[in-house]
């Protein structure tokens, strides 16, 4: 078995968040990658998201 790619990782961490991971994928997730890997790439899309969300409501509210 190979690790994932961060190309892997990314896809499964978004698929995630959104709800419309597949269980084939989330077995392979399990299977394959570590833990840690797949929590530091949840806290940084996470983070991510969350200041994108601030900037489009700053943006918005003209502040």
């Amino acid at each position: 078995m190979s690790k994932p790619t961060i190309t892997q990782i990314i896809k499964s961490v978004l698929a995630a968040a959104i709800g419309v991971q597949s269980d084939e994928n989330r077995q392979k997730d399990f299977e394959q990658g570590s833990l840690s890997t797949y929590i530091i790439a949840g806290v940084i899309f996470t983070v991510l998201f969350i200041c994108g969300l601030v900037f489009l409501v700053s943006t918005v509210l003209g502040g």
